[in-house]
């Protein structure tokens, strides 16, 4: 990694940055974009885009064969279209021959090359070999026989072969983990490619102290143009901070030292929001806040597979109790109170609003305290009389919104008892199958429903997968298996409602609420995206 002797000379950078316009440059004004990345980032080899602010910034240094538009589908990028076979194990590329690598000592003359398709056969073959370990390798793993399934037909013909159909496969290759390196300076860096990317991306890097700043710099030789057959992208700079305290960086934000901020924290939300999910008096007019869906589903976890010794005697191998639980929370309420009406109430499926075929009217569970004092009387427990009390797990982070469920559940009679601990401890307890009751949250990594159903797959029951409420259902798995073949999005769509029915119907979790997307930009910032994803694309995005 780049390392200049101390912040002096990143101002120097940025200053200069500021000052290298000239009379020929189209844009007069040079504009540096700020950004906190409060997650932090692990790194900048998209092998190993694991966290939101490695997505992010991964997405500005790099493209792969396809990308998302905003409303979520699937559109043209180095691929400039594809073919798929009429079994549906083939899809071939057929690549745009005017994209180019960012320059780097490692090209001849250090002037960066074209991309070709056996960059795209190098890239993918990195992301399921074991000595990499990239922990994107589950996009391929289960689905390719090897490295021999991707092949360069010629320098602008990539073609990719599949063991089985996979209808959501497109939509996966938009994810991050897809994007193309070049073999010759990844071969050269090692491991130390993650700080010393090299991509065809709008941006390129020029330096990243970790822990205090990242500066990226305008790709003068980025290949996409607007609508208007201008060149992307419009902004000179990007500076990133890592202020991890949430409520320090709002402040940062205020005073105008960050042009975007991502989420509001509960702690500061009620000074920032009314309960309707609007800005207060004290901040209207003060910066623009975009909100939407977000393909996050909150939901509590259930364990139902009965074959295990912690289930036998849970209360919650009965149908009719976890039927109960999802009527004896009033969602919206949590919504309104403990969100600010950030979220939408989980009264539909596992399948978030947002994504691409999501049903409206689906059959879920809304707040019904008769229907709670009739199922418990069906499964034995009149009024809760001799229910046993259930542990319901969670995080520190979440334990008000846990306290508040406990609170609804009391009322109906439930009793549960609470235990908090540490966010890794639960995804592996979780992971292992040790936890009856358990909170849980499921951000999408493409977007195709799919994503959200593997979770309920009978095959995907741990340890081979992420079925993590142990939910086996032949009609559910029939359905599951049938839809790789559907190409047809309308068709595929139909059994994807059918199937979140299903898993409704049985009861496996508590759908909480649907997250929303929640972005706050200073006044003068345009062009930013408004996705489901959340995805940050700034190729596009202007400062006045």
């Amino acid at each position: 990694m780049n390392k200049p002797p101390g912040r002096l000379c990143i101002l120097f950078l940025l200053c200069a940055i500021l000052s290298a316009c000239n009379s020929s440059d189209p844009n007069k004004n040079k504009t540096v974009f700020n950004i906190n990345l409060d997650e932090g980032l692990t790194s900048l080899d998209p092998a190993f885009c694991r966290n939101h602010n490695t997505i992010w910034m991964d997405n500005q240094l790099y493209n792969g064969l396809v990308q998302i538009d905003d409303s979520l589908k699937t559109s043209a990028c180095i691929a400039k279209s594809w073919d798929i076979s009429a079994d549906g194990k083939l899809y071939t590329f057929h690549l745009r021959n005017d994209v180019t690598f960012q320059d780097d000592p490692q090209f001849k003359n250090g002037v960066g090359r074209k991309v070709i398709a056996a960059d795209f056969a190098y890239s993918f073959s990195r992301l399921i070999d074991p000595k990499v370990a990239s922990s994107g390798s589950w996009i391929f793993s289960d689905k390719i026989t090897g490295k021999q399934a991707f092949q360069a037909l010629n320098d602008t013909t990539f073609r990719i072969t599949l063991k089985q159909p996979f209808a959501p496969f497109i939509s996966m290759l938009t994810a991050q983990y897809c994007s193309v390196v070049p073999h010759e300076v990844v071969d050269f860096y090692g491991k130390d490619f993650r700080d010393h990317p090299v991509g065809t991306g709008p941006f390129r890097f020029k330096y990243w102290k970790e822990g205090e700043v990242l500066v990226l710099l305008k790709n003068p030789k980025y290949w996409e143009k607007d609508n208007k057959g201008r060149q992307l992208p419009y902004l000179d700079a990007i500076r990133g901070t890592f202020i991890d305290d949430k409520q320090t960086s709002f402040m940062e934000f205020i005073k105008k030292k960050l042009d975007f901020f991502n989420d509001i924290d509960g702690s500061y939300r009620d000074d920032i929001l009314t309960k309707s999910g609007q800005i207060t008096s004290k901040y209207k007019g003060k910066f623009i806040l975009s909100t939407g869906p977000y393909l996050n589903t909150m939901y509590l976890g259930m364990l139902v597979d009965t074959t295990l010794p912690i289930v036998k005697h849970s209360p919650l191998r009965i149908l009719k109790i976890r039927q109960a639980i999802n009527y004896a929370i009033d969602k919206r309420k949590l919504v309104k109170y403990l969100r600010n009406s950030l979220s939408t109430p989980g009264d539909q499926g596992f399948v978030p609003k947002g994504m691409p075929g999501f049903d409206a009217n689906l059959k879920g569970y809304s707040y019904n305290p008769d229907k709670v004092c009739q199922l418990l009387k069906e499964a034995g427990y009149p009024e809760g009389k001799n229910l046993p009390p259930i542990t319901l797990t969670t995080t520190v982070a979440y334990h008000n919104l846990i306290e508040y469920i406990q609170g609804e559940l009391e009322r109906a009679g439930i009793k549960t008892k609470i235990e908090v601990t540490q966010g890794a401890s639960l995804r592996e307890m979780v992971a292992k199958n040790n936890i009856n009751f358990f909170y849980g949250t499921w951000i999408a990594d493409y977007p195709d429903a799919e994503n959200y159903l593997s979770l309920f797959y009978s095959k995907n029951k741990i340890p081979f997968g992420p079925n993590y409420t142990g939910f086996s259902n032949p009609a559910f798995d029939k359905l599951f298996e049938q839809a790789y073949n559907v190409k047809s999005d309308a068709e595929r769509y139909a059994i994807y409602q059918q199937m979140d029915q299903i898993i409704m119907d049985n009861a496996p979790v508590v759908i909480l609420y649907y997250d929303k997307r929640v972005n706050l930009y200073q006044n003068n910032i345009s062009g930013y995206s408004l996705n489901a994803q959340n995805l940050l694309t700034l190729k596009r995005v202007r400062k006045l």
